[in-house]
């Protein structure tokens, strides 16, 4: 069996595809991968398809070992050092594993998360379709841990492709994100939207996590009191929990929720950005 076994699992380390989307009426939340343009190109690299599943690394990296034959791997997201058997490799390139050969992802020099992908993908049980970790449901793979082998799928008949990777944005040093303002916007003071949460500095908040990227910053006043119904919520929603700071929905957001939305960021670069954005980084809201 083609595999690659786990020596080093990394502060998180999750298999991720491209998510379950359309399971949220039986409350199943889209996971998949944060930084979908990374986990894009790392299976262009490989001649992979699109829903190929990939690691996803957070902030230190992971460690593998080749298991079975030789195996071609590459390393996208955050830059990061990229060691094959000690030796230096290349970040955003296909890389040659031999049998027993050993790859070390290591820290991300800027950004969070890094993505490894084998050519072949990653063939874990899917669930619902999906190969994703989901960290707020429990569905999928189970975190990485040392010792742990990730069974590798038949490589498909196109090619290495070794392009484009030059193309692929650094992580920013702020985050700019597009704001389509409501659903429930009219839930705040107007002052508090157009003058503090389109016009304030607010920076990422540590607890930020897969589910929401929190914010610290000034807070938003409500013009209204009480709380909604729970309802629907999307990738990208931007909700204000009672301490008036406003968390955007990652992958692993929860379907349904309380608190007002008083905007949403369309999925896309900015969302692939919100990923690789530190604890300390700037954000800044923009309404389109």
């Amino acid at each position: 069996m083609r595999a690659l076994e786990v020596l080093r699992q990394g502060a998180l380390t999750t298999v991720q595809d491209l998510g379950r989307p359309g399971y949220a009426h039986l409350g199943v939340p889209r996971s998949g991968a944060l930084d979908t343009g990374a986990h894009a190109l790392a299976n262009r690299l490989l001649g992979n398809p699109p829903r190929a599943a990939v690691l996803e690394t957070t902030l230190d990296g992971v460690a593998l070992r080749a298991l079975g034959g030789p195996l071609v791997v590459a390393v996208t997201g955050a830059p990061c050092g990229v060691r094959v058997c000690g030796r230096a490799a290349a970040w955003g390139a296909p890389v040659l594993l031999r049998a027993g050969a050993e790859l070390e992802v290591g820290r991300a020099e800027s950004g969070v998360r890094s993505y490894v992908a084998v050519r072949g993908g990653f063939a874990v049980e899917p669930v619902l379709g999906s190969r994703s970790t989901d960290l707020l449901s429990g569905l999928g793979p189970p975190v990485l841990a040392a010792g742990a082998l990730l069974p590798v799928g038949a490589p498909g008949p196109d090619p290495v492709a070794g392009v484009d990777a030059l193309a692929a944005p650094g992580p920013p040093s702020e985050l700019v994100l597009p704001l389509r303002l409501g659903p429930r916007a009219d839930w705040f003071e107007r002052e508090s939207v157009t003058g503090r949460l389109l016009r304030a500095r607010y920076v990422v908040s540590a607890a930020s996590n897969r589910i929401g990227l929190r914010t610290e910053g000034p807070p938003l006043a409500r013009a209204r009191a009480g709380e909604l119904p729970s309802e629907g919520m999307v990738l990208g929603a931007v909700q204000v929990p009672p301490d008036g700071r406003p968390v955007v929905f990652l992958a692993d957001h929860p379907v349904t929720g309380g608190y007002p939305v008083v905007g949403v960021v369309p999925p896309g670069p900015a969302l692939d950005a919100a990923a690789q954005a530190r604890p300390g980084a700037g954000v800044r809201f923009v309404e389109v």
